[in-house]
């Protein structure tokens, strides 16, 4: 699927000769942003891993680094904050190139059946297999800004639905303890990943009394001002089901 893809756009972007390409629906993939890689670069040094984080060296630093924690402890975390630190796929008219494929031109020809682009994609290859003309690409441009905008809120929904269901269900085990990871840090709270049925939940910094917990957003931690108590990305912990809020999608909890 991603070499008919690959070799689709390629073929129309090498159809016409010199600079003026024929427009064409791609999907890019950016190079991920510099500051987010240098953080979590910092945050791979603690657990001993190396990532060289410049433009030309990235993607095979990336590789080798999954590479390496492979059935380690931090391999969820890791790979969880690599995913975070890349830069969003989109369609447009520009053949930047995908940069998580390593593919010089990409797109989508193969789903039509689910995927407006693909129905795009499908036209135009025939339209210059006719020997058409090179079309509209403001016109383009804009269809693919809408589709890349109707992919998110299709991925929106689907995590919403899924979020309902996740809380429906686990409000029935309020009160009880579970084993979790903390998934996400922020300055109002700290997600954590039931590892039972990989719901997640919130426990908010302000109901945690035996301590003033403050964000340390560089290391994706918070540190108890006093006791020094710490809750880092990755760490296991045991929490309790608080509250369930199937209006709000939210899981409420607290450790143990």
């Amino acid at each position: 699927m991603l070499l008919a893809n690959r070799a689709v756009a390629t073929y129309i972007f090498k159809m016409k000769k010199g600079e003026e390409k024929n427009t064409f629906v791609y999907r890019t993939h950016d190079l991920p942003n510099e500051e987010k890689l240098a953080d979590f670069a910092q945050f791979a040094k603690q657990f001993g891993h190396q990532l060289q984080f410049e433009s030309s060296v990235v993607s095979k630093s990336l590789n080798k680094l999954m590479d390496e924690i492979e059935g380690k402890p931090e391999q969820n975390v890791l790979q969880s904050l690599a995913v975070r630190a890349m830069a969003k796929a989109k369609y447009t008219t520009d053949a930047k190139g995908h940069f998580g494929l390593a593919f010089d031109h990409y797109t989508h020809f193969t789903s039509p059946i689910r995927r407006y682009p693909d129905m795009m994609v499908h036209r135009l290859l025939q339209h210059y297999l006719d020997g058409g003309k090179s079309v509209s690409r403001k016109d383009y441009e804009d269809k693919c800004v809408h589709s890349s905008e109707r992919e998110k809120r299709a991925a929106d929904a689907e995590r919403a639905s899924i979020k309902y269901k996740q809380v429906e269900f686990m409000s029935m085990a309020e009160d009880k303890v579970f084993d979790g990871i903390i998934t996400g840090v922020t300055d109002f709270g700290i997600f954590v990943e039931i590892v039972e049925t990989k719901c997640e939940g919130m426990a908010r910094l302000a109901d945690m009394k035996d301590d003033f917990y403050e964000f340390d957003e560089k290391n994706y931690r918070v540190i108890g001002r006093r006791r020094k108590n710490i809750y880092r990305l990755g760490d296991k912990v045991k929490v309790r089901i608080k509250k369930t809020d199937i209006d709000r999608r939210m899981i409420d909890l607290t450790f143990e």
